[in-house]
């Protein structure tokens, strides 16, 4: 896997894949998801986090504070960004649907 890959019209296919995730964003090195879930539903967001991020072998950082949880996903010692972290993001985004969607009332929050 190729940590950088530019596409035909100079933009890095990882930003391009990473515009695709609705609510994640860049900040320098690191990519961002802040959710409004309630405790229960960041309680299994976070088991099936830990479970993706152990098999793609990353480290992401997630934090609760006043009824958010903040998910930030780094590459390691400040690397560049690769695709493990946007597809890590991408799986993070799945689970939180299925966690969302699971919850008594069915709407995602």
């Amino acid at each position: 896997m190729r940590a950088r890959r530019k596409s035909t019209s100079g933009h890095d296919y990882l930003h391009d894949a990473l515009t695709l995730l609705a609510g994640w964003t860049l900040e320098g090195r690191e990519i961002k998801r802040t959710l409004r879930i309630d405790d229960a539903q960041h309680a299994a967001l976070t088991e099936r986090i830990k479970v993706v991020s152990d098999a793609l072998q990353l480290r992401p950082s997630v934090r609760r504070l006043d009824g958010y949880t903040q998910i930030m996903v780094s590459p390691v010692d400040g690397a560049a960004l690769t695709a493990g972290e946007v597809t890590l993001a991408a799986r993070i985004e799945d689970a939180y649907r299925s966690v969302t969607d699971s919850s008594t009332d069915g709407a995602p929050r």
